[in-house]
């Protein structure tokens, strides 16, 4: 430096504090002092966990026994009412499966009486084990109610579904003398009369050939009935369903 007489001045030297202060600032921080800070902000944390620890379990050692009976006691009641949630939502699953299994129970047991109401109506098929019977009238000497009689027979000996010619029998069947053949519900049929009869064989072969029978009375006005035992007997024949004028399905 120059001052104006032209010589030159020089500054003077620094004082302790203005050293120090140079040494500090700005920080000059190495990467084996910031390894050693991160060590020690680990530890300080793992300590104050292990005194807030300390201080919990100190608490607990330190309650009086009644506080520590009614801590049991709220423990106790809330497992208590874990357990009895638990049970009550295994009963709710088994009451839905229960549920579940009574209705499909319910549903099959409603198709099978449906299937067993329209057999007995004719409004569905059938098949199954029973016997064949074959009237023949050569000389046109069976009447209506021979063929009525027959049906009685069948029917007493369990016949469960009855077919003559293309005319499936039911209840309110009915029989009707016609020239040149038999009247049925309506339908003339006529000889030779086909009888497809469902039930068991053993029981229904025996009732026509009883002494004083069906067939015997046949033979008398010189007609023949031919009956032959099945495994699988069709009856095929419908009936249209028929809705009541009147009754009602009660609840």
């Amino acid at each position: 430096m120059t001052s104006k007489s032209g010589q030159s001045a020089e500054l003077p030297p620094p004082t302790g504090r203005q050293r120090l202060i140079a040494g500090l600032w700005p920080p000059r921080v190495t990467r084996a002092q910031l390894i050693v800070a991160l060590l020690l902000f680990v530890l300080g944390l793992g300590l104050a966990i292990q005194v807030r620890s300390n201080s919990d379990d100190s608490a607990l050692r330190g309650a009086r026994q009644e506080d520590l009976v009614r801590i049991l006691d709220e423990l106790d009641d809330r497992t208590q009412r874990l357990e009895d949630e638990k049970q009550r939502l295994d009963d709710q699953k088994t009451e839905l499966e229960n549920s579940s299994d009574q209705a499909e129970e319910a549903r099959k047991q409603t198709l099978e009486k449906e299937r067993q109401l329209g057999v007995l109506a004719g409004t569905v098929a059938a098949q199954g084990p029973g016997i064949n019977l074959t009237i023949t009238d050569p000389h046109s000497t069976v009447e209506a109610g021979m063929l009525l009689d027959t049906i009685q027979e069948l029917r007493a000996a369990g016949a469960e579904a009855i077919q003559i010619n293309d005319v499936r029998v039911v209840a309110n069947t009915y029989f009707l003398d016609e020239d040149g053949g038999i009247e049925v519900d309506g339908r003339k049929v006529s000889a030779p009369y086909r009888f497809k009869v469902i039930g068991k064989p053993q029981d229904l072969e025996p009732a026509l050939n009883i002494p004083g029978g069906i067939v015997q009375t046949l033979e008398k006005e010189q007609a023949t009935a031919t009956v032959t035992r099945s495994e699988k007997i069709v009856v095929d024949a419908l009936r249209p369903a028929k809705q009541p004028d009147y009754a009602q399905s009660s609840p």
